[in-house]
């Protein structure tokens, strides 16, 4: 079993990585491109919170995605997901403890994966590891 772990553990945390990547990339694609198209951010301007947060989205879902300058990418994205709690959840309802009340649940998960991401890296699949293993 520890072979199986060892062998797999790389390739699982890259999977990860890309499909957390993969989901703040269509946060910031419907915010910015309106791509799947959800009215809230219908005429909404992009130097406004909610378009600077797509604009994150974008850039740090596809630098996930591609495994370029992930634990920068993931300290950005990771701070982002605690202000998004904090700001978008936390504050207006006031319930901090239970993300399932305020509906941060993703917010907050997205945060604490990226959390990980910064201190695991970007396992396998990564840009980054082509470019360590070329210098």
């Amino acid at each position: 079993m520890n072979n199986a772990c060892t062998t797999w553990t790389p390739r699982i945390l890259a999977i990860l990585r890309i499909v957390t990547g993969y989901v703040l990339l269509w946060h910031g694609l419907a915010k910015l491109f309106h791509v799947p198209h959800i009215a809230m951010f219908d005429n909404l301007p992009l130097f406004s919170l909610l378009g600077v947060a797509g604009i994150i989205e974008l850039i740090v879902g596809v630098l996930l995605i591609i495994g370029l300058f992930t634990r920068p990418a993931a300290f950005i994205g990771s701070g982002f997901g605690a202000a998004a709690y904090f700001i978008g959840h936390v504050a207006p309802s006031g319930i901090f403890f239970l993300p399932i009340l305020n509906g941060g649940e993703t917010a907050i998960l997205l945060c604490f994966i990226m959390f990980y991401i910064i201190f695991a890296g970007p396992g396998s699949w990564s840009l980054d590891g082509s470019r360590s293993k070329a210098a």
